[in-house]
């Protein structure tokens, strides 16, 4: 435990070299830029406490056997960001009120006579679910609860993939559902995923998912992230695509602002709701 206190300075000032001359106050430096930031390069410590990145490193491995902080490489963060594939019953309980409003976000993009694709996932549902009932739209999706969700809504053409069905996410994979999507253009993909990370991009928990995604993102004019904030930091085992083949993410006000700014400083346009 450590209870020498530090102040972090406003982002324009952190460039500036801070003089610790105790391993306490480097600690204590680290884990409250963490806390502001939620994630860290290993770099920018270099550069803030002017120490030799044998020195660091050692920071960083106590830290860690404390459990204090997560590392991967080049990066730090507070939380373990490797994911796991759960259910989607467990998932759709998880930040239920942010889905939604992100959800209701998306579905405004949405212009008549759109086609579109829907990926799979907890929050994409809340995608369909917000679509109004008297909008016409053409809707391709790998999610079988997604078409459910739209079989009530008249208007709406499901076009629904085929493939091998994942029980935990009610969802297809497979190479007959990514040549499928051959056949098509698409004005907008609404994707989900697991984990977004700046040197790892997109990234999902199955491999097979993230495939399919990827030929998702060729067929669609514009992708569209949406997701909450709990995913940014986050690592799936799937790569799926880096953040340059992005256009937009909506998500939650839990986004850290240096997660946004960096974000945005890529050409990635992020909503918050």
């Amino acid at each position: 435990m450590y209870y020498f206190s530090v102040t972090i300075l406003p982002i324009k000032y952190q460039a500036r070299v801070m003089k610790f001359e105790s391993m306490a106050q480097r600690h204590a430096y680290i884990l409250e830029r963490l806390q502001a930031e939620g994630n860290v390069r290993v770099a920018d410590l270099f550069e803030a406490l002017d120490v030799s990145a044998v020195t660091i490193r050692k920071d960083l491995k106590m830290l860690e056997d404390k459990k204090l902080l997560f590392r991967t490489h080049g990066n730090i963060s507070r939380a373990n960001p490797y994911t796991k594939d759960r259910n989607v019953n467990e998932k759709e309980n998880i930040l239920a009120d942010q889905k939604t409003r992100i959800g209701r976000r998306a579905a405004e993009m949405i212009e008549p006579d759109d086609a579109i694709i829907i990926a799979s996932g907890t929050t994409v549902l809340q995608v369909a679910k917000a679509i109004p009932e008297e909008l016409r739209v053409t809707v391709l999706t790998s999610a079988m609860n997604i078409s459910m969700a739209l079989l009530d809504k008249p208007n709406i053409e499901i076009v629904q993939l085929g493939g091998i069905v994942r029980k935990t996410s009610t969802s297809v994979t497979g190479t007959y559902a990514e040549g499928i999507l051959d056949h098509f253009t698409c004005s907008k993909l609404f994707l989900g995923v697991d984990g977004i990370d700046m040197e790892q991009g997109c990234t999902t928990s199955n491999m097979m998912e993230a495939l399919l995604n990827k030929a998702m993102i060729r067929t669609a004019q514009k992708t569209i992230i949406v997701t909450d904030s709990s995913k940014f930091g986050k690592r799936g085992f799937g790569k799926i695509c880096p953040l340059g083949d992005i256009d937009q993410i909506i998500t939650d006000e839990g986004i850290s602002p240096a997660m946004m700014r960096d974000l945005e400083n890529m050409g990635v346009e992020v909503i918050i709701v």
